[in-house]
Formats: C-alpha cells, sequence, structure tokens
C-alpha cells in the first residue's frame, strides 16, 4: 500500500477558501504548475520563498509515494513593466539598456535563479518550459478563443473581452471579485484606447517599430499578453484539467484569474482542482519588491555583504528560517529571526547526530508512532511545516531526555527515530545535512573568524592593540569586514 493511501492529506484551495481533502484527477499521480520567475533581474529572497514553498508541496507528495509531474515555466518574454498592457517589456528594456540582446539578459538570470535555488536545496522541476518556446501553441489558442467568440482583434492586438466572458462564467471568482466593482473602479486610459473595455487584457500586442522582442502571427508582428504562456504551457504539459496550480499570493489577480478564463474559454473546462497561494515575505514592515527596492538578495544574505543583517547566514539556515513560518502567512525577515532561526537549526542538527549514540534499553517509554503520525498529521493539515518543526524540537527533548536517562529507548525504536528525522528533516523539509554543509568549507571558515574575533578580542582586553589590530587588518585584505557594536563583533564577507 502507498504512502498516500494510508494518509488523508487536506490543501487549503484558494477557489472555495477552504480546505479540501487532496483526490487527484488519476490515482497515484499529480499535476502541479507554479508560475516562475520573468528573468530580467537577479531572484529576491521573496521570490524565493514562494518558490521553496512548493518545492515543499512537491518534496511532499513525491515522499507520500505520489508520481508528481511538476512543471515550472520561466517567463521571458511578453511581461510589461506595470503587469497591464502598456509600457515595455521588462526583458527588452534591460537588454536595451545594457545594449546586449534580450537571450543574453535571460540566460544571465536564469542560470542566476537556478543556482540560487541549487544553493536552497531546492528540486529540479519536472519540465521548465519558457514563453519564447511556445509561440506557436499561443497562436493557436488565441484563435480558438477567437473562434469561441471571447476575443476580438483591434489595429493588429488581440484583446480578451471580459465582459462577453462574463456572461457565459463567472470572471473573478477566484479573487472574489465583482465584474460591476470591476467595472466601477476602472477608468480608459489613452494606451488601452483599442479595448472595448478597460477589464480586457491582450492576448496578442502588436509590437512598436523599438520593440526587441517580436514574432510573426496572423494579426500583426508582436508578441504574447503575459497571461497566455502560462494557461498554454500547463494544459499542453498536464492536460486541459489538473491537480494543483500555485503561485505568489500576488498572482491571483489578475494573473491567475485570467488564466483561468482564458483556459474556460478555450475548452469550456476549469482548468485547474487546486490552488494555492504562498504568502509575501516582507522587509521593514513592507513587502519585498523589486519596483520598490525594498528586498534583499539571497547571495547578499550568504555572504553578509548588506546592511540589514549583523552576519552572514548559510542557505540551510534561511531555508529553515522560511520554513518555520506557514506558507500562507507572512513572514517577516530580519536579523533577529534569523538568528533564532540559526541557533534552533544547529540544536536541531546536534540532536540529529547524537541519536545512534543514545543508549538502549530493552524497553521503550517513547511513543514512536504517535510522535511519527504526529510529523504527518502537521504535513497533511496543508503542509503545516511549522508545526512539523515543533514535533521534531518535541524529538529533541526526547533524546536529551534519554541521555539523562529520565527515560529508555529500545535500539529498534532509535533507529526509527533517526530514520523518520531523517526523513522529514532532509527529504520532507529540504534541508541539507550539517555534516554535508561542512564539506563545503562554510561552516569551518566561519568557526576559524570567530576563534580570531576571540583571540582579538583578548589581545583588547590585554591592551595589546597592536595585535588586535593586526587582526582585524589582515582579515580586511582577504575580504573579511569585521564590525563592533554593543553585543559584540560580527563580520561580512565582502
Amino acid at each position: 500500500m502507498a504512502l498516500y493511501q494510508e494518509q488523508s492529506l487536506k490543501l487549503y484551495n484558494s477557489m472555495s477558501g477552504e480546505k479540501e481533502t487532496f483526490t487527484p484527477i488519476n490515482e497515484g499521480n499529480v499535476g502541479m504548475y507554479v508560475c516562475g520567475p520573468t528573468v530580467y533581474s537577479n531572484v529576491h529572497l521573496g521570490n524565493c520563498r514562494t518558490f521553496i514553498s512548493f518545492d515543499l508541496v512537491f518534496r511532499y507528495l513525491k515522499h507520500l509515494g505520489y508520481k508528481v509531474r511538476y512543471v515550472r515555466n520561466i517567463t521571458d518574454a511578453g511581461h510589461l513593466e506595470n503587469d497591464a498592457d502598456s509600457g515595455e517589456d521588462r526583458i527588452s528594456k534591460k537588454a536595451r539598456l545594457e545594449q546586449i540582446e534580450p537571450m543574453e539578459v535571460v540566460q544571465k538570470y536564469t542560470v542566476d535563479f537556478h543556482n540560487i535555488l541549487q544553493k536552497f536545496n531546492n528540486l529540479p522541476p519536472s519540465i521548465e518550459p519558457t514563453a519564447t518556446g511556445h509561440i506557436v501553441e499561443q497562436i493557436e489558442i488565441i484563435k480558438t478563443i477567437l473562434d469561441n467568440g471571447y476575443a476580438y482583434e483591434a489595429n493588429g492586438s488581440v484583446y480578451f473581452d471580459v465582459l462577453k466572458f462574463n456572461k457565459d462564467h463567472s470572471y473573478g471568482k477566484l479573487s472574489g471579485r465583482a465584474i460591476e466593482d470591476m467595472i466601477a473602479n476602472t477608468r480608459e486610459l489613452a494606451a488601452q484606447s483599442d479595448k472595448r473595455n478597460p477589464q480586457d487584457f491582450a492576448l496578442w500586442k502588436k509590437a512598436e517599430p523599438q520593440h526587441i522582442m517580436r514574432w510573426p502571427s496572423p494579426w500583426s508582428d508582436g508578441f504574447p499578453g503575459w497571461h497566455l504562456e502560462c494557461t498554454v504551457m500547463s494544459t499542453k504539459y498536464l492536460g486541459e484539467e489538473f491537480d494543483i496550480h500555485g503561485g505568489g499570493m500576488d498572482l491571483k489577480f489578475p494573473h491567475h484569474e485570467c488564466e483561468i478564463a482564458q483556459g474556460e474559454a478555450a475548452t469550456g473546462k476549469s482548468p485547474v482542482n487546486y490552488w494555492l497561494h504562498a504568502n509575501m515575505l516582507t522587509l521593514n514592515g513592507k513587502k519585498m519588491a523589486k519596483s520598490t527596492g525594498n528586498f534583499i538578495l539571497p547571495e547578499q544574505i550568504f555572504t553578509g555583504n548588506n546592511d540589514v543583517l549583523t552576519k552572514a547566514f548559510s542557505p540551510n539556515v534561511v531555508r529553515f528560517f522560511i520554513l518555520q513560518a506557514h506558507y500562507r502567512s507572512i513572514l517577516d525577515f530580519s536579523s533577529e529571526a534569523l538568528l533564532g532561526s540559526e541557533k534552533g537549526f544547529n540544536r536541531l542538527m546536534e540532536a540529529y547526530h547524537s541519536v545512534e549514540d543514545l543508549p538502549v534499553s530493552d524497553k521503550s517509554d517513547f511513543k514512536l508512532a504517535e510522535w511519527k503520525q504526529s510529523c504527518y498529521d502537521a504535513m497533511n493539515d496543508d503542509f503545516n511545516s511549522p508545526i512539523v518543526i515543533a514535533r521534531l524540537f518535541d524529538a529533541v527533548k526526547t533524546i536529551n531526555s534519554i541521555k539523562e536517562g529520565s527515560i529508555s529507548i529500545s535500539k529498534e525504536d532509535r533507529d526509527e527515530l533517526k530514520s523518520s528525522m531523517s526523513a522529514f528533516m532532509f527529504d520532507i523539509l529540504g534541508l541539507v545535512d550539517a555534516v554535508s554543509e561542512n564539506d563545503n568549507g562554510e561552516d569551518k571558515l566561519s568557526g576559524t573568524i570567530e576563534l580570531l574575533i576571540k583571540l582579538r578580542a583578548e589581545a583588547r582586553n590585554n591592551k595589546n592593540f597592536a595585535l588586535s589590530d593586526q587582526i582585524r587588518d589582515r582579515l580586511q585584505e582577504i575580504g573579511i569586514q569585521l564590525k563592533d557594536g554593543k553585543e559584540g563583533t560580527t563580520f561580512s564577507v565582502k
């Protein structure tokens, strides 16, 4: 019997606003689509939180024994600056500013995206299609939507007719927005003069003379609308109806709303059974976003080269910090929170590596089966990673009690405890074993620098300021900056 047949998984479906028992369309198989990045700049930590959240989903579904096809796209064309139907394509703009080809921009930031997620130990998706690789399919679905009467052509551009669609279907059902309110809250813009209604959105845009990225179509040389690519690529690889669609909370409207409309307009079917949305990461109490400049890059965290944190933190600790909050909760980023996560992570790893040395007895006082099921219960409750972590720390308390001799454990239970901790820590939460992490030298470097900081502090206490300054200056020469503060000395790697 597969593990998924023993465990009842519930997902919070954004469409219904309720937790629902997960039943895939085809037993034993899961189709999952997640909106990927627009590759015109470095991925920031807020973006990474979404992808780490869905890596957790992917890992747990695989752990339960499902065969998962995970599709995550790369948006490499057609995404305008204001996420609407005006402005300049972000990739084209970057290419123009740097005087390089758009595909050089795409390649540079796609490589960065993959490198960062690899550092966070994210599993790669099953398929990672690109928008530019599916232009033909996008043109074909536009033809279908036109034939079905839910779109119109105007001066070389094609727009989706939201009001016409809403007469036969329900536009706004995912975000809970009434079409009447949308009409009342919109104004006709000069750039939207080709539209019949302000709510309509582009399926195909005629390219202006200066627009670099363009393809021939029956309507004009132009480019597809941003929303269209996800409809095309999700249905191509997962079918007209599939199980799970994920993305950031900010994509619920208009992007995901438009995806639903396009799918229903083309096939007459609602494309997705379960909509999952990850919440935002905040910095300084505000949403982390490139558009406002309120963001931090993962590499800045790993090196300590930033003005937010007191020291550098490993990808492992940052991942642990993210998973200490439920994926649907707002999470605030701060130095204090990361310091707490680092302390907790180290405590958890230390306890895990001490399990095999625990003394064993003929009997066990530890109710292992109950503890293990409590971990599954947390994951089955909409992937509740903070509760799983709390259960792991319950195990840490038990390990310490066994060391103290206040409770006993059998050899069989001891081995099963280590195996179960490993499954939840490494296979499901996706943490990296601290011993493995030591192999890359990061922790050894940190330990060496901490030792030099202590020696410098002793030199200062002994009024040996020449040695103190020498340690500081030599470290600075090799790119390690010391920072003295009220709570002691911290360092960053430049």
